[in-house]
């Protein structure tokens, strides 16, 4: 995470000064070109890329820090949202988590930041009403689903763990995490005791992944810090000021991973399978096969301290390889503060790179696989170092935001402390989003942000993002959680924009894993290929929709469709029509054999 205390800035100027001459003329090159291709001095398009319509839809949330003036550290991280089908009727409905006083006879109305008027405590679910009534519209459900959970909220997982088709919840907190089970008719139950998924401590992602291939979901929690109310330490802002500590005031604390035994509950195997050999401070997470394997590993973005990239041995345990594999560090191998974190095939070569998002005057890192799980840190050369190098980056994912074909990035920015420009401010940590375009040659991204709309000029604290096609049109939208103000419901605007084509899949495995975490999507067009992964997790304590999403250009006939299922198995469907949402179900495509 953070900070601007001596120690950071020590480490910052130690960063700096590792860079040689070439090094530093390289990278300012690099910039100016992205500065020069950037489209901020351009005219805007009178319809905004993108377009905040929580309020107008219904979508009312405001997170409660609970701030007393103490400076708790987990004040600053919160917190995640998800978007998931939780009744199965076609479209997305929306979990948020919040915040709450960490004294629990306090009145919320008595805080540094009371919550607005008609506010609720809890975290909030609110149905999406457009497939009943063809109107995009949201009602909070909360109280009849049963999720409204009161505790200090960090963030979300979703997965169907007991395989009967209905998506469930797990809920990270600071303090005690909660597992909810879907029942299928639109209520939850709190199974938390009777699965054995509970952790007491700080708990931050979380991430539902089948990592022995058995076709139950387990479940892999990180963990950050061992912070107390008790044990808040006082830390100091260089003006002097109070402000929130540094992660290496406290102590990390290792990560769980639990193994579904497929009747209901869970085996702490986090010593058996070797997690327990490395401890970070734990942020983010996603789950991908980096090495090709055929088999998921697991990437934790640290705060402050090395990342960790688990690879799968195929027998139950796990090797820590990050070091070897090249994403534990900076480009001049120094440790950052690693937030957010994605995966995807960004340059369409067919296997998993990585971006995470850092601490102000540290930028982002985007390492690219080579296919074998050995990584590159190419944030300079791709455009993607200079325009991050001034923010706090959170939530972030890799999705085609404008239906080309190439994976574009989003990245959800606020403070984690002081910033000297807002001085005077009440809540001085305020940021802007980002948006970055895939521009598919010459190895560059162009930042939209300056032209993606009003909903980009907002100055927010920004922590979890979620992606999904939220009204079903083929475009993907993303709401974002703000940390001590309103949820954002940022819809995609694009499709009148220009008129390239899409595909949404939805699948259906066969054999346990009923929505295919993990599943590896190929769609074949003319002259070029595709690949997509059916994922949840990833971004920022947030869960994304299953659904995998293709922008697909000006192509409206699909050559080939290719699902990898999760139980290795692959088959392929053709003749499949552009710009519609289809199911695929395994045993109903060709089976391919002794391609890969």
């Amino acid at each position: 995470m953070k900070n601007r205390d001596s120690t950071n800035r020590s480490s910052a100027s130690s960063q700096r000064s590792s860079f040689g001459r070439r090094d530093f003329l390289e990278l300012l090159l690099s910039g100016l070109a992205g500065e020069l291709a950037s489209p901020v001095f351009a005219h805007p398009s009178p319809v905004p890329l993108f377009r905040d319509v929580a309020e107008e839809v219904g979508l009312k949330f405001h997170h409660f820090t609970g701030a007393t003036g103490e400076f708790y550290m987990p004040e600053i991280m919160g917190s995640g949202v998800a978007l998931f089908d939780y009744d199965n009727d076609g479209d997305l409905d929306v979990y948020l988590i919040q915040g709450a006083t960490f004294d629990p006879a306090q009145d919320p109305r008595h805080a540094k930041f009371p919550p607005p008027a008609g506010w609720k405590p809890g975290n909030r679910l609110f149905r999406n009403l457009l497939s009943e009534t063809g109107k995009f519209q949201f009602v909070d459900v909360t109280e009849q689903a049963g999720v409204g959970h009161v505790g200090y909220g960090m963030g979300v997982a979703v997965g169907d763990y007991d395989n009967d088709g209905f998506q469930d919840l797990y809920v990270t907190n600071f303090g005690r995490n909660v597992l909810y089970h879907n029942n299928g008719d639109g209520t939850f139950t709190d199974v938390t005791a009777k699965a054995g998924v509970d952790d007491p401590r700080w708990s931050t992602s979380a991430a539902w992944v089948d990592y022995d291939r058995d076709g139950r979901l387990d479940l892999f929690v990180a963990n950050y810090l061992d912070f107390t109310v008790k044990g808040n330490k006082h830390c100091f802002a260089p003006t002097g000021d109070r402000d929130y500590c540094t992660p290496k005031m406290y102590q990390p604390i290792p990560a769980r991973l639990f193994h579904n035994r497929g009747d209901g509950t869970f085996e702490d195997v986090t010593e058996a399978a070797g997690i327990g050999a490395a401890i970070g401070p734990g942020l983010g997470v996603v789950c991908a096969d980096f090495n090709g394997d055929g088999w998921p590993d697991i990437y934790v973005a640290n705060d402050g301290s090395a990342a960790h990239l688990w690879i799968n041995q195929r027998n139950g345990t796990f090797k820590e390889e990050s070091l070897l594999a090249g994403a534990a560090y900076s480009v001049d191998g120094l440790p950052q503060a690693g937030m957010g974190v994605t995966a995807g095939d960004f340059d369409g070569d067919g296997d998993e790179d990585i971006f995470k998002t850092n601490l102000t005057n540290e930028g982002a890192n985007l390492y690219v696989n080579d296919g074998r799980g050995n990584f590159y840190d190419a944030s300079a050369e791709f455009g993607l170092l200079l325009p991050t190098f001034p923010y706090t980056g959170f939530g972030t994912e890799w999705f085609d935001y404008d239906n080309d074909g190439r994976l574009d990035l989003f990245i959800a920015n606020g403070a984690v402390n002081r910033m000297e420009s807002l001085r005077g401010s009440a809540y001085p940590f305020n940021q802007n989003n980002q948006l970055f375009r895939n521009e598919g040659t010459g190895k560059k991204f162009r930042e939209m942000t300056g032209v993606a709309g009003p909903a980009f000029a907002l100055s927010e604290v920004s922590r979890g993002a979620a992606f999904g096609d939220i009204n079903n049109d083929g475009a993907i939208d993303i709401v974002v959680a703000n940390n001590n103000g309103p949820a954002r419901l940022l819809l995609n605007q694009t499709r009148s924009l220009n008129h390239n084509h899409w595909l949404l899949v939805r699948l259906e495995a066969g054999n346990g894993n009923l929505f295919a975490i993990g599943a590896r999507v190929e769609v074949r067009l003319h002259g070029r290929s595709l690949l997509r992964r059916a994922h949840t997790d990833g971004s920022y304590l947030s869960a994304n929709d299953i659904r995998v999403h293709f922008g697909l250009g000006e192509d409206t006939k699909i050559e080939k469709l290719i699902v990898n299922w999760p139980d290795d198995r692959r088959e392929e469907w053709d003749r499949l029509e552009a710009d519609r949402i289809v199911t695929i179900r395994q045993g109903t495509g060709r089976s391919i054999r002794g391609e890969g």
